[in-house]
C-alpha cells in the first residue's frame, strides 16, 4: 500500500486532535488539522485569519470553497505522499465530494460522544494568553485555580469555547457534519469507536478495529 489516508470524524471535544497525534506516531505519517492552520492564521492576524475568526468565534464554518482550496493546496505537498491523518475536513457532503476528487480514504474513524459530554469538555477549556499553554478545569487543571503554571498569567476562555459558541457548533455539526457518518458507512469506510473512554482506551479501540476492518480502497 503506497498511501494510508485516515479521516477522523466527531463533534467538538471528541478528542480528534489527540487521536490524530497518536495515529500519526503509530503509522509515521503526518496529521493535518484545518483548525490548527486557521488558528495560526488568526494568531498572525492575516486576512485569512480575520475571515476565519469572524466565522469560528460565532461557532460557524467557513465557506466550502475557501476551506477546500486551503486543504487541497496543503495536501498536494510532498510531505503527504505516504498518507495523512485528516482532522477537521471534510465537514459536510460538499467538502467530502471535493476531497473524493483528489484523495482516496482508507478509513474513516467516527469518535462518538454525547452532546452533554462535548459541552462539558469544551466549556472547561482554558488557555494562557501569554504563553499559549492549554488547560481543562476537570481533566488538566492548573495547580492554582485559573492561573497558568508556567507564567502565572490569568487563564482565559477561548472565544470558541463559550457555551453559546459550543451550542451553535453542535447544531452545525448535527445538521452538516453528522450526515458524513452515513455517507462513509455506505461506502464501507466507517469505523465507529466510543469516545467517552480514556485517551489510550479510545486509541486502542481504533487500532483494534482498523486491524479487524482491513483496508478498503474504492475504485474511482
Amino acid at each position: 500500500m503506497d498511501q494510508l489516508n485516515i479521516l477522523l470524524l466527531g463533534t467538538q471535544g471528541s478528542g480528534k486532535g489527540t487521536q490524530a497525534r497518536l495515529l500519526s506516531q503509530q503509522f509515521d505519517i503526518p496529521s493535518f488539522s484545518t483548525g490548527e492552520i486557521l488558528r495560526n492564521e488568526i494568531n498572525k492576524g492575516t486576512e485569512l485569519g480575520k475571515l476565519a475568526a469572524s466565522y469560528i468565534n460565532r461557532g460557524n464554518l467557513l465557506p466550502d470553497d475557501v476551506i477546500s482550496s486551503i486543504v487541497k493546496k496543503e495536501l498536494l505537498k510532498e510531505k503527504y505522499s505516504d498518507g495523512v491523518i485528516l482532522d477537521g475536513y471534510p465537514r459536510n457532503i460538499v467538502q467530502a465530494e471535493t476531497l473524493d476528487d483528489f484523495m482516496d480514504l482508507d478509513y474513516v474513524i467516527f469518535i462518538d460522544i454525547s452532546d452533554e459530554e462535548a459541552v462539558k469538555r469544551v466549556t472547561g477549556r482554558r488557555i494562557c494568553p501569554k504563553c499559549g499553554e492549554n488547560y481543562h478545569i476537570d481533566y488538566n487543571p492548573p495547580e492554582n485555580d485559573e492561573i497558568c503554571d508556567r507564567c502565572k498569567a490569568i487563564l482565559e476562555i477561548r472565544e470558541d469555547s463559550t457555551p453559546e459558541a459550543v451550542e451553535t457548533r453542535l447544531k452545525v455539526y448535527h445538521s452538516l457534519t453528522e450526515p458524513l457518518v452515513a455517507y462513509y458507512d455506505k461506502r464501507g469506510l466507517l469505523i465507529k469507536v466510543n469516545g467517552e473512554q480514556r485517551i489510550l482506551e479510545v486509541f486502542n479501540e481504533i487500532i483494534l478495529k482498523i486491524q479487524e476492518h482491513g483496508v478498503h480502497h474504492e475504485e474511482n
